[in-house]
């Protein structure tokens, strides 16, 4: 690129970022294509090409580099919109779709309206980093999962079952129970399966010690039924900062809990979940909730209002009670987190009697 190209806060750049090389589109006040070229992916080239110009605007979409990049290139002093690919239908659902042309769009539509690019903001390094912890834990766990449904399915295979056990246990309570013709195959997944147990146990010990001492604000999380240290700070890494949301329940929406919406005219569907937002914290809400409403949960308000929906009968009412409560425990977090306030668990019940 040509070393004016920045140089205007008029023009509009948009990188289609790649794992190796990006393609950059340059965008006049206009709408002309000034420039077009390609950079490699590496802090390097990136901070060669954009650190020598003078301030402007750049557009990327989320992937893999863009929390990286969009650190480099705001500390280059540029203007950084990191566009969500789910708003950009006219890239992704685009049937001539191509490295270049996917960088003219990002610089077309940044220059026109940074709004209808939906920007996101990343999370900062420390909070990426200890994310990373609990992503890896989460990682052993699903490992350990489909190795244990491996060696049931395997003695299954041959007419024998293994005892119920839970996944910690289960080396040592079914290492007598295996085969002996599957003995020598299956004992070094049984071996695997207890190295990973004490991986995890590890990781838990870790991620208690990174809440209590970097994130203390988990601690009043963990007064609600069902929240622990993982739900707890994968709530508070995935928001960062609380006083972004207007209101708590904008939470919800921002996890994937609301209902998508498609009114048109008297016609107003019940549709699904979106499903946006980061899968992790949604996944440990819902279970946070399905333990609420089940029979083992405390009671207090969030239990009894979830029992009444489920109770109301119809198709999946229970799935829908659970997803509910899922999302009012979102914004009941973020309350506990934003205010400071201590956990009431019958604080609606406790109103509705002084009525």
């Amino acid at each position: 690129m040509a070393s004016n190209s920045l140089s205007s806060p008029s023009i509009t750049v948009g990188l289609d970022l790649g794992d190796r090389s990006s393609h950059c589109c340059v965008v006049d006040a206009a709408g002309s294509v000034v420039e077009t070229g390609r950079v490699r992916t590496t802090p390097e080239a990136l901070r060669r090409l954009f650190g020598a110009h003078p301030p402007g605007r750049v557009v990327v979409e989320v992937g893999t580099h863009s929390p990286w990049v969009s650190r480099l290139l705001a500390a280059c002093g540029h203007e950084v919109l990191v566009a969500n690919p789910r708003k950009l239908r006219l890239i992704y659902a685009s049937g001539t779709k191509t490295d270049r042309l996917d960088a003219e769009a990002l610089a077309r539509v940044g220059r026109l309206d940074p709004q209808l690019l939906a920007p996101i903001q990343h999370r900062g390094i420390a909070a990426q980093t200890d994310l990373a912890l609990l992503r890896s834990r989460d990682c052993l766990v699903r490992a350990r999962t489909q190795l244990i449904n491996h060696v049931r399915g395997t003695v299954k295979a041959q007419g024998s079952r293994l005892p119920s056990s839970s996944a910690p246990a289960f080396p040592q309570k079914v290492a007598a129970y295996l085969p002996e013709p599957l003995r020598l195959p299956l004992q070094p997944l049984l071996a695997t399966i207890d190295h990973l147990t004490r991986e995890i146990r590890a990781a838990d010990a870790r991620i208690e010690q990174v809440a209590a001492e970097r994130y203390p604000e988990t601690a009043r999380l963990r007064h609600v039924a069902g929240i622990g240290p993982i739900t707890s700070l994968c709530f508070v890494l995935t928001l960062e900062d609380p006083t972004r949301f207007p209101t708590s329940r904008a939470v919800g929406a921002y996890l994937g809990l609301r209902p998508k919406q498609r009114d048109s005219g008297a016609r107003a569907p019940q549709l699904r979940i979106s499903k946006c937002g980061d899968v992790m914290v949604r996944r440990l809400l819902v279970s946070a909730a399905q333990y609420i409403v089940g029979p083992l949960g405390p009671d207090c308000d969030l239990q009894r209002w979830g029992r009444t929906l489920a109770a109301r009968g119809g198709k999946n009412a229970k799935k829908r009670a659970v997803v509910a409560v899922a999302r009012k425990l979102a914004c009941l977090l973020h309350c506990l987190w934003l205010h400071g306030t201590p956990y009431e668990p019958f604080r609606a019940a406790g109103a509705r009697a002084a009525a």
